[in-house]
């Protein structure tokens, strides 16, 4: 049975990997043939491969309330903040939202952590925005499907601010955190989302709380955070679990370039960025180098994000103050500002990158 009758299947197929993300749900309900066809492992590669791929730069953002007067003002809500799933779509400059999973009607659990496989987006953790304890839940959202489901739950007790990366193809990873009595931890996990199975992972061989993850060569590196004893006090070491050989490296005690909060590294045009002391730096050959200077307009970064010979960095100017981002062209170092809807200023807590 042909895809459309009387046309050839494979120019059928080039319509289809032309339509947006936002289309999947509704080309799926046309038929069956074209649900089958969508749905195929190969389709991602064809869109990919033939450059209609679409980035999503996913983000946890607290909700703006927009007051309504004639100078459009705009009321942030620093002290009881809501959050929600914003995407940014660095092809087009379009800002959306996803709709939240049934059960969370009030918002995303604080510091929950955002990682991208395939077409799910996988929401883990936090803190339950009713009763500010850690939760351990894990919801799926599906592109494809346009819709959530529930994962199995994180294991090992209650866990907050872990690391957590993914080879953005099926295994998300976590490690580190800590307990509901402030211990820092070294355990990790791996989640299989086809399967929707946890796997437990060696523990590593220092306790990190408040640590940072970034999965590259088949390594999935956890950077910086600290043991319960040195209570906020960060470090620079850093250690790698290779998925090949199920084993932690050594400790890199010097990896990063201060003892410093790990949360805006990431990784990009097979390199490490992050940014520390208003400058961003990358590591090239075991040393930090700059990159660039942080925007004059951004004191506090909140969110960075990279891809090919580009980088996405969200901030204020202060504590309450409307977030903004700027985008950085690497190639020669000139930063961009964002045009930036009123209702998408709100805090930025965490994000990844997917590419469907």
């Amino acid at each position: 049975m042909d895809l459309i009758s009387g046309l050839p299947d494979d120019v059928v197929r080039e319509c289809l990997i032309r339509i947006s993300y936002q289309q999947f749900a509704d080309v799926a309900a046309v038929c069956k043939r074209w649900k089958t066809e969508i749905e195929l492992p190969e389709f991602r590669l064809w869109r990919k491969s033939a450059g209609h791929n679409q980035k999503l730069v996913v983000m946890v953002q607290a909700r703006v309330d927009l007051e309504k007067s004639g100078t459009g003002f705009v009321k942030c809500r620093p002290m009881d903040p809501v959050y929600g799933l914003t995407i940014f779509e660095p092809d087009t400059g379009a800002w959306s939202e996803l709709p939240l999973a049934p059960g969370l009607g009030s918002g995303l659990p604080m510091f929950c952590q955002l990682a991208g496989v395939g077409y799910d987006l996988v929401v883990m953790g936090g803190w339950d925005p009713n009763s500010w304890k850690a939760c351990n839940s894990v919801y799926i959202y599906n592109f494809m499907s346009a819709k959530w489901r529930r994962g199995a739950d994180m294991p090992g007790g209650p866990r907050t601010f872990f690391a957590c990366a993914s080879d953005s193809d099926r295994m998300v990873y976590i490690a580190g955190g800590h307990d509901g009595e402030k211990n820092a931890l070294r355990s990790a996990f791996a989640y299989d989302v086809a399967r929707d199975e946890w796997v437990p992972l060696p523990h590593m061989s220092s306790e990190r709380d408040e640590c940072k993850a970034v999965c590259q060569h088949g390594k999935f590196h956890v950077i910086g955070g600290y043991r319960s004893e040195m209570q906020g006090r960060f470090e620079r070491s850093a250690e790698a679990f290779d998925v090949g050989t199920w084993k932690w490296s050594q400790i890199e005690e010097d990896f990063l370039r201060s003892a410093t909060s790990p949360r805006t590294c990431v990784i990009g045009d097979e390199k490490i960025f992050m940014c520390v002391d208003g400058e961003v730096v990358t590591l090239q050959d075991s040393t930090w180098q700059v990159v660039a200077q942080v925007p004059s307009e951004i004191r506090n970064v909140a969110y960075v994000r990279t891809w090919i010979g580009t980088l996405l960095l969200i901030g204020s100017s202060g504590y309450g103050e409307p977030h903004i981002g700027f985008v950085l062209d690497m190639e020669c170092c000139k930063w961009r500002k964002l045009e930036y809807p009123e209702r998408h200023k709100g805090h930025v807590q965490s994000g990844c990158l997917m590419e469907i």
